[in-house]
């Protein structure tokens, strides 16, 4: 054996250390490394501004911004907008994801729900989401159902595609042995079926939240007196160029907080059922 056989070759470097971490994966650098894209951007934004070399009425420097958000957010108005369409997108997402998992159920498992089911729901699921909202109005009114309601359709179909699909591949020996402990409908389902495909569900929750925020706007653009997506067409409608970056800022830090959740959720969900 020669000298250096236990060494690594010259010219590489290891990736992970004696824990078997590489660095990019320590919890302190993904949070760290988190901020470089949107502190660049921040950063970008200023010299744009303060350059002029975009004109201060299309691209208000993020001072303003801030300025814009303090004030709304000492009057107790931005927190208003924030809550009533939290409130909407929770809604939406919860019956849009439970009916789509029911949905997903029977499409996934049964040949019946498949044969029924999959023609109209992907016919459905072709239709934009505006072509719904007078449909809606007419039939629920400008209140809460109809934007509810938009939402929970924009939620459903990634739960609905995502989790069907994976139904579809359930390991057999899995229901066999289920069904071996006596296992049938709803506690099959739910106990050997459900969570082995937990990673797909996640996955379909989380295109389902993201569908959710931009189902909340169309609808609040369209018919509502509160709301972020209310805010953003009056801000438009005022000039508030201000305001209208920050909706769309707050609209993004939800988003980013509504998908933190779900990846906690996940965790929780493969430590229990895996």
């Amino acid at each position: 054996m020669t000298a250096g056989a236990g060494a690594p070759e010259a010219g590489i470097t290891p990736r992970s250390g004696p824990t078997g971490t590489t660095l990019w994966s320590r919890p302190a650098v993904r949070i760290a490394g988190g901020f470089v894209v949107p502190l660049a951007l921040v950063v970008a934004w200023q010299i744009a501004s303060s350059s002029g070399l975009v004109p201060s009425y299309l691209l208000p420097a993020p001072a303003t911004v801030l300025s814009a958000g303090i004030e709304m957010a000492q009057s107790g108005e931005l927190w208003l907008h924030i809550a009533i369409s939290v409130q909407r997108v929770i809604l939406g997402f919860a019956l849009g994801s439970i009916v789509g998992i029911g949905a997903a159920a029977l499409v996934g498992l049964t040949r019946i729900g498949d044969v029924l089911l999959s023609p109209s729901l992907a016919a459905l699921r072709a239709i934009p989401s505006l072509a719904l909202v007078p449909l809606l109005l007419l039939w629920m009114g400008i209140g809460e159902d109809s934007k509810v309601t938009l939402i929970a359709i924009g939620a459903f179909f990634p739960v609905y595609t995502t989790v069907s699909g994976a139904l579809r591949h359930v390991d057999t020996r899995l229901v066999e042995m289920g069904r071996s402990f006596s296992l049938r409908g709803w506690e099959l389902f739910r106990l050997v079926q459900l969570p082995s495909v937990v990673p797909p569900l996640v996955s379909g929750l989380r295109l389902a939240m993201a569908q959710a925020w931009l189902f909340l706007v169309a609808a609040e653009l369209i018919a509502a007196s509160m709301g972020l997506g209310f805010l953003l067409i009056y801000s438009q409608q005022t000039g508030r160029v201000d305001r209208i970056i920050l909706t769309i800022i707050v609209l993004a830090l939800l988003g980013a907080v509504s998908n933190a959740i779900l990846t906690l959720v996940e965790k929780r969900l493969l430590r229990r059922w895996t």
